[in-house]
């Protein structure tokens, strides 16, 4: 049977689809809308099927605030192509204005939403069919309450951060939601910082200064023995300098045989109170580069405060209660 253009046209208004797409499944179905929505359906389900283990390195990241409720989502796709597609974009903003219109507290609940006669979940897939990409959403973060601001980096839709006060302070918010961005803070304060990883960065730097202490040991040993230890600080560099002749095979060995010796010498007389001592200070240190509260705040007028400081300056009654950030980018 004929398919007339205007039935193409409402069809591709329902379903996003591409004309093509859209006039085959309709020709398919024989004009039956409901049949013609489905076959679009079940292709997008095939290709996403087919291209499931590819990484989804791209996407779209929004943020909105209303009414109380504060929302980031990130539709994740292949290439920055699609991502910076118009279509891409408008399917990832009208999930999030759902999500917010419904106050989605989960993905899941957000990936059921109602999109024009089809889950939140249904859209994505249908978009992978037009698209030929894998997509995938992920990402999903709240805030609930009261002065809330929201902030896309550069609007570039990559990377979004959200920030809560206690008080209404718009200007304080956005400056905030900033340094959220560009400082990628781990916690809002050290209390905050999962144990997991407290205990993780304890354990690193234990074993960084076991290492560094034997190293300066074994390079004590060495300038002793009247040798360079940066002529000899690995078995490659050995063997190199031996060629160029920088050292003799003579050196090279006694340089083999000192480092053995100092390596297990220096373990056995490491001191673990003073080991203990310094990783905690190295804790500490992270704890300050990686608490938003203790960082130095990067946004104000070239003082050194930190941003609990800077916040302060600004309304002594004023404190940061949340934050919330998500990117694409490897960090």
């Amino acid at each position: 049977m004929a398919i007339s253009i205007d039935d193409i046209k409402k069809l591709r208004a329902m379903t996003g689809a591409g004309l093509a797409d859209v006039k085959k499944a309709l020709t398919e179905a024989e004009g039956d809308f409901d049949r013609a929505k489905e076959l679009l359906r079940e292709r997008g389900l095939a290709i996403a099927a087919k291209r499931s283990d590819r990484e989804t390195s791209n996407g779209c990241v929004l943020t909105k605030v209303e009414n109380g409720f504060a929302a980031i989502i990130a539709l994740k796709c292949e290439t920055d192509f699609v991502a910076n597609g118009a279509d891409f974009i408008a399917l990832t903003k009208s999930i999030l204005d759902a999500a917010v219109a419904n106050k989605c507290k989960t993905i899941d609940e957000v990936k059921n939403l109602d999109i024009n006669g089809q889950t939140a979940q249904e859209a994505v897939t249908q978009r992978s069919g037009i698209t030929g990409e894998k997509m995938e959403l992920d990402g999903y973060q709240i805030l609930e309450g009261a002065n809330i601001e929201a902030y896309d980096h550069m609007g570039k839709h990559t990377l979004c951060t959200m920030v809560q006060t206690n008080k209404e302070n718009a200007e304080v918010g956005h400056k905030l939601a900033m340094q959220v961005a560009a400082m990628k803070p781990v916690a809002l304060n050290a209390e905050a910082v999962d144990q997991k990883i407290l205990d993780e960065e304890y354990k690193t730097a234990v074993e960084k200064t076991k290492l560094e202490q034997v190293e300066k040991f074994v390079e004590m040993k060495l300038k002793k023995a009247g040798l360079n230890p940066n002529l000899v600080d690995s078995e490659d560099h050995i063997e190199s300098n031996v060629n160029k002749g920088w050292l003799t095979k003579e050196q090279a060995d006694e340089a083999r045989k000192i480092i053995a010796d100092a390596k297990a010498e220096g373990e056995a007389q490491l001191k673990m109170p003073m080991i203990e001592n310094i990783a905690k200070g190295r804790v500490n240190k992270f704890l300050k580069e990686n608490c938003l509260i203790d960082q130095e705040f990067q946004f104000g007028d070239g003082d050194k405060a930190t941003v609990a400081q800077w916040v302060k300056a600004q309304d002594k009654e004023l404190d940061i209660t949340a934050f919330r950030r998500f990117t694409l980018a490897a960090e």
